[in-house]
């Protein structure tokens, strides 16, 4: 039998040199049995995450003095971190979203305070912004308040839930209303740094069927008095400000999504060449081979959407459109090639001695995380396809 070698990546000398950085520091630290330790624990594996922090992959070409990282660099690491430890992904996603926001908006005495540490992995941030009563419309639902102390500074009240890493992050990036609604929802938003050691925080884990290795949690401001440097970017435009970042965002999380669809798929190939049934290999019979073959294509037009995406915003486009197709193309990858595993190992599927069942329960975050899959349809649907808004 032949052997199956995957496509070439479309990459540079310097592209694949972090490619093979990232994995070999997952193969060093986490071997397949470690990452299934961890998903039982539910656990998050600081010393994987050290490891990447310390080699440069949370900083990446992104520096203290405002100059942001890569879109490609980033979305290289967070392929490879889907592929494997995807709860460390995860994590990663939400870093190097703190990292934008701090890049593109901070004081040089915020990113000192916060930047230089998240860079070293000696902390971690979480992104407060959604609620209980938000989902998609999390402006308009907003009821998080921060209000002006006659003596300076703010006080934030309110509650936050579906949190990444709140358990153990060392500060939080939490938006609060700090004016009324308006004219438009999306103003009146302000972004606010906030130590995790700050009076009158609570973090309360939630039980998740996914992300096992990544605490997701609600989390509660009572009376959390800040100072006026709390304050990230412009007071009222804390929700623009995030909503400038989102492109990015949607891309990191296709990036992840692409990783496990990839996990998944090579998981499969491996299973149905060893795996007999009546006398040969299941990988023999064509309802499996065309299955795989149909995600094998889905993976391959993923990446191909998320490099051009990638290339486009790095380059200084909007990138808008592709980014969303790259989300909702990687998402339909992940989730294919998921099912068709669990389906392709019959019982061993639902065994936790394989990682498919974590590959399974992991790709249903990307069918509505940052935004869900419906919300790229209408994106595109408007925004690309110039039919009328739809929502």
């Amino acid at each position: 039998m032949r052997e199956y070698t995957p496509l070439p990546f479309d990459q540079s000398e310097d592209q694949a040199d972090l490619r093979s950085m990232v994995r070999s520091i997952v193969d060093q630290i986490a071997t397949p049995q470690r990452l299934s330790d961890f998903d039982e624990r539910e656990a998050f594996d600081a010393e994987l995450y050290a490891g990447l922090a310390e080699s440069g992959l949370v900083q990446l070409e992104a520096d203290v003095d405002g100059t942001p990282a890569s879109h490609e660099s980033q979305t290289i690491v967070l392929e490879e971190l889907g592929a494997t430890a995807t709860s460390i992904g995860v994590s990663f996603v939400v870093q190097y979203m703190a990292v934008t926001l701090l890049c593109q908006h901070g004081t040089p005495a915020q990113r000192e305070q916060f930047l230089a540490p998240l860079f070293e992995g000696a902390h971690r941030a979480a992104f407060a912004l959604t609620e209980p009563g938000g989902g998609t419309d999390v402006a308009r639902a907003m009821k998080t308040r921060a209000t002006c102390r006659p003596e300076g500074g703010w006080v934030l009240n309110g509650a936050k839930v579906w949190i990444s890493g709140a358990t153990d992050c060392g500060f939080f990036v939490v938006l609060a209303r700090t004016a009324p609604i308006e004219k438009s929802a999306v103003g009146g938003i302000t972004m606010f740094l906030v130590p995790a050691d700050t009076p009158g925080i609570t973090v309360n884990e939630m039980d998740t069927v996914a992300i096992h290795g990544l605490s997701t949690c609600e989390v509660g401001f009572a009376d959390v008095v800040l100072d006026d440097d709390a304050v990230l970017g412009d007071v009222d435009r804390g929700f623009r400000q995030v909503i400038a970042t989102l492109n990015g965002e949607r891309l990191n999380a296709a990036a992840v999504a692409l990783g496990i669809a990839r996990g998944a798929h090579h998981a499969s190939l491996d299973y149905v060449r060893s795996r007999e049934a009546f006398g040969r290999a299941i990988g023999g019979f064509q309802i499996l081979q065309h299955r795989l073959v149909d995600e094998a294509v889905k993976i391959e037009a993923a990446r191909g959407l998320l490099q051009r995406a990638a290339r486009e915003a790095d380059g200084g486009a909007a990138a808008e459109t592709l980014s969303a197709m790259a989300k909702l193309a990687a998402s339909d990858a992940a989730t294919t090639a998921t099912e068709n595993g669990m389906r392709a190992m019959g019982g061993s599927g639902l065994s936790r001695e394989y990682p498919m069942q974590r590959y399974w329960r992991d790709a249903r975050l990307y069918t509505f995380a940052p935004l869900t899959d419906e919300m790229m349809h209408n994106f595109i649907g408007e925004h690309h396809l110039a039919l009328p808004r739809s929502y």
